[in-house]
């Protein structure tokens, strides 16, 4: 499985920026799909997560962690194989580098990452 993020740039406060992350390979293993952001010298933050795998029981639920909920959206373009991370609203504090993970069983894959910046 690969995952590879796009969409990452600069943009104002309280601006939009919609993140793109596309899966390829043994994708019918995928069970969920979600994103992390991690700023140097600090732990990896999970923002968001989307349960994609259609025989559980729980497709299509999503969480958020409390810092984006109501300002960050996760959603899937099945016919493409990509989650898309809409964000708005953003401030400084969001600049960070964000990540696209797929959960294929007893592994998870990482994307190399995003760059998403946050200034005026």
């Amino acid at each position: 499985v690969q995952v590879v993020e796009s969409g990452g740039g600069l943009v104002q406060p309280g601006g939009s920026l919609r993140l793109s992350c596309a899966a390829s390979g043994s994708i019918d293993g995928i069970t969920s799909m979600g994103w992390s952001r991690q700023t140097p010298g600090r732990q990896r933050e999970w923002v968001a997560r989307l349960i994609t795998g259609s025989g559980k029981t729980n497709y299509g639920n999503t969480s958020y962690a409390a810092s984006v909920k109501g300002r960050f959206t996760i959603s899937r373009d099945n016919a493409k194989n990509t989650v898309y991370l809409q964000m708005t609203s953003l401030n400084p504090e969001d600049t960070a580098k964000y990540y696209c993970n797929a959960a294929h069983f007893l592994t998870t894959y990482w994307g190399q990452g995003t760059q998403v910046t946050v200034s005026s």
